[in-house]
């Protein structure tokens, strides 16, 4: 099994359906704070082993952060900890700024 790209406006479709995926945010949390796609859950990417219980893949799972690295080491991490349904936000939460929500701060 892989990580699947998913980009911001495929993500916005999603979120408008009924059946919404996880959205799990794994910056820092003073990134988490500053911006972020309201409902996201936050986990640093140095806590996913930790919590990764916490994890519910049923609906999906997209995981976010900056530009898109971050979150794909943690989906990698997912995926090989047995988990399905997991897909990295591509260009993280910047591509969700400029495609999708101008309201979200870039930085």
């Amino acid at each position: 099994m892989s990580v699947v790209q998913i980009s911001a406006s495929d993500l916005q479709e999603k979120l408008i359906a009924k059946v919404k995926p996880l959205l799990l945010d794994v910056r820092e949390l003073n990134e988490f704070q500053f911006a972020r796609i309201e409902g996201s859950m936050h986990i640093p990417l140095n806590q996913i082993p930790q919590r990764i219980d916490e994890v519910n893949t049923e609906q999906g799972c997209v995981v976010i952060c900056h530009h898109g690295m971050r979150s794909q080491q943690a989906a990698n991490f997912l995926v090989h900890s047995g988990l399905s349904n997991i897909y990295n936000l591509s260009g993280g939460i910047d591509a969700w700024s400029v495609d999708c929500d101008s309201t979200v701060p870039r930085y």
